[in-house]
């Protein structure tokens, strides 16, 4: 079934730059590149994300300058998700978490990005079998993990 999966539905024009550049080289790439969010690395590990959001709230809002390393201003630690998870746990998490941008990591590597638009899209475009298939497929995780105890 299509979308079940955040793989299906994440969206991979993600993009990073390391901890120690700043707030303005971060607008800029995010300028460029029309996300509305960043992956901060550090040694060239996820580490955290700047968001839109961020912006507002934690350089605007506290008048931190534009030459403020991405250190002192990123959300983290990161919240990530793999890509195997269902689009209701990714939703599950962003609830718990508060956030509206949840990474998709593989390995050491975020190899794309769901976020609560890309939610409401599935919602608007599925039907109540979509759900059922979705909610089957976390009941069989469960069983699974509670079998293999």
């Amino acid at each position: 079934m299509a979308h079940t999966f955040v793989k299906d539905v994440m969206k991979t024009n993600v993009i990073s730059i390391d901890s120690s550049m700043t707030v303005k080289d971060a607008a800029c790439m995010m300028d460029d590149a029309n996300v509305g969010c960043i992956i901060i690395t550090k040694d060239n590990t996820p580490s955290g994300i700047l968001t839109e959001r961020d912006f507002v709230k934690k350089i605007a809002s506290k008048n931190k300058a534009l030459l403020t390393p991405l250190s002192e201003v990123m959300s983290a630690p990161l919240t990530i998700i793999g890509p195997d998870e269902t689009v209701w746990e990714a939703a599950e998490m962003m609830k718990q978490n508060g956030i509206h941008k949840l990474p998709v990591q593989e390995g050491n590597k975020v190899i794309g990005i769901i976020t609560t638009t890309d939610l409401v899209e599935i919602c608007s475009l599925g039907s109540d079998s979509s759900m059922r298939n979705i909610c089957d497929q976390i009941l069989l995780r469960i069983k699974d993990t509670k079998s293999s105890r």
